[in-house]
């Protein structure tokens, strides 16, 4: 029979997992992802270095456990849009959260982990792999909201715009890492302008549309 400390047991590993994740946050953001060490974490941690690397061996792992936080957080979130009745305009408040409201350091982040995974093959497929997740989730939200809309528009791929979308995402992280005076607001709106114009047919994210029509309407010889 399980003894009666064990759930507290089970929060006490969680809350230094938490404290962990958010000390590595701290000193990637600091020191960046290379010259940070396990002893820094552990310091920011306010534990030993020993009692550091029972939770995580190495900063890959870390990296690992700020990815499926992350992973975490992405399928609340999605969850979430999924079941509002206006999913683009409860994906609108989702892209300013992470966007424009989010502190500058989780971009400074993005901007450290993207630098590491060209050369540390554990970081790409993590990075890999979350950004397949995200595209999986955005596309799966433009074909619902294509399937929910009175008339559907024809020629939208999902996929392509997720792309795009995610494309025009890592934008505004970059900008907002390396430009301190960098106002996101303006670009956030453009791009849901644009987004909202694909599903409803008014543009296409893979130029195929528009390379279709001027075949089929090729301009007069002068």
């Amino acid at each position: 029979m399980p003894s009666q400390s064990s759930p507290a047991r089970l929060d006490s590993t969680e809350e230094r997992r938490t404290r962990i994740l958010d000390a590595a946050e701290a000193c990637f953001v600091r020191d960046g992802f290379h010259r940070a060490t396990m002893h820094d974490v552990a310091a920011e941690a306010g534990m030993s270095p020993g009692n550091l690397y029972r939770y995580f061996p190495s900063k890959d792992a870390i990296v690992a456990g700020l990815a499926e936080r992350d992973r975490a957080a992405v399928a609340e979130d999605f969850s979430g849009i999924e079941a509002h009745p206006d999913m683009m305009q409860a994906f609108a408040v989702l892209a300013r959260r992470h966007l424009a409201e989010a502190p500058a350091e989780k971009a400074v982040l993005c901007l450290e982990m993207w630098a590491e995974a060209t050369r540390n093959p554990a970081m790409a497929a993590i990075c890999r792999d979350f950004e397949r997740e995200i595209a999986a989730r955005l596309s799966s939200l433009y074909r619902r909201a294509q399937e929910r809309a009175e008339a559907p528009a024809p020629g939208a791929d999902p996929e392509a715009l997720a792309r795009l979308a995610m494309v025009m995402a890592d934008g505004i992280m970059v900008r907002r890492a390396l430009s301190p005076d960098f106002t996101p607001g303006p670009i956030i709106d453009a791009m849901l302008t644009l987004i909202g114009a694909a599903l409803d047919g008014r543009f296409d994210p893979t130029g195929t549309a528009s390379a279709e029509s001027s075949l089929a309407n090729p301009e007069p010889a002068r």
